[in-house]
């Protein structure tokens, strides 16, 4: 992995990338790099502006590409069936789905489901979203699912008896907790995936500390002025870009070595760098808390994985 930049991207044509989140950001630049390698590529994002916008410029940026914007708002289940429906009526293939999107540290809120904000868009959106598109997926010889998780995921452990933070609600408790379900679903989907012999990947990444909006989008929600302005510092002098923190999720979408429930960050103490095998906490690795949150996710959502059972 040493050195690995985007110009190692393996060649995409005739390949189809789903991309959450991806009008700005590590999400944008992902999907303008397979774009730029001959993916077709999806813009999966809750605005409509920015997605269309999005789409535009990346159209611009690589010439030949016909990226396409598709609204998807994961903190609405009923956006995702939506979504899902419409992507399975006029595609019939998906090589990549890369679950970008995320809130970060924002006020105790809830989705329109009821879901508190950060679980319920991090986790429990994307949940639902890949078990919509499993039929598609699990159809497309080689495809990949790619979950960005957050070196934060080592700060909390889930809560499986309050998934919601109903008891008590810290903001970065609830992002590293929907961080940690992040890499609990995605080593569940693995085992769950290589148990029916079925050759899709599902793997993780973490973009280290990079500059993105993410980081000031709570503050500014809550009109914290200095609280935005030192991460707009921070985001200034001490990250690396969107571009660069956008490379293990690249690396984990496209590298040929890179094997399930795998876990891919910067190199450089997990902060900046090539894309390599990144520290996760043992609990992300526990299969009966997993197995739990699999279950908890599925009454929660009303999304059965069909053809993926235990």
């Amino acid at each position: 992995m040493a050195g690995w930049s985007a110009t190692d991207i393996p060649d995409q044509t005739g390949r189809t990338a789903v991309v959450t989140g991806s009008n700005s950001g590590i999400g944008y630049t992902a999907a303008r790099e397979l774009a730029r390698r001959g993916a077709r590529v999806v813009l999966a994002c809750r605005n409509e502006v920015r997605g269309t916008e999005a789409a535009d410029r990346l159209a611009i940026e690589v010439p030949g590409a016909e990226p396409e914007f598709m609204r998807l708002d994961l903190g609405e289940l009923d956006s995702v069936r939506r979504f899902a429906q419409t992507y399975g009526r006029e595609h019939d293939r998906l090589d990549l789905l890369i679950n970008n999107a995320g809130v970060m540290a924002l006020p105790f809120g809830r989705t329109a489901d009821g879901f508190e904000t950060q679980f319920g868009v991090n986790h429990l959106g994307h949940f639902a979203l890949t078990g919509l598109l499993l039929p598609v997926l699990l159809g497309t010889p080689g495809a990949r699912v790619v979950t960005v998780s957050s070196t934060m995921h080592s700060v909390s452990n889930i809560d499986i008896n309050d998934l919601n933070s109903e008891g008590r609600y810290g903001r970065w408790t609830a992002y590293a907790r929907s961080k940690t379900a992040n890499l609990l679903f995605t080593h569940e989907l693995a085992r769950r995936l290589a148990a029916i012999g079925s050759d899709v990947v599902a793997a993780a990444a973490h973009p280290g500390y990079a500059a993105t909006n993410l980081q000031t989008a709570g503050p500014k929600l809550e009109g914290r002025s200095a609280v935005e302005r030192f991460m707009r510092i921070g985001n200034r002098y001490f990250a690396q870009s969107a571009d660069a923190g956008a490379l293990p999720t690249l690396y984990a979408a496209t590298a040929p070595d890179v094997r399930p429930d795998s876990f891919t960050g910067p190199a450089l103490l997990g902060w900046r760098g090539s894309p390599t095998k990144s520290w996760r906490a043992p609990w992300t690795l526990n299969d009966r808390a997993a197995e739990r949150l699999w279950e908890e996710s599925e009454r929660l959502t009303g999304v059965g994985y069909e053809g993926l059972k235990a």
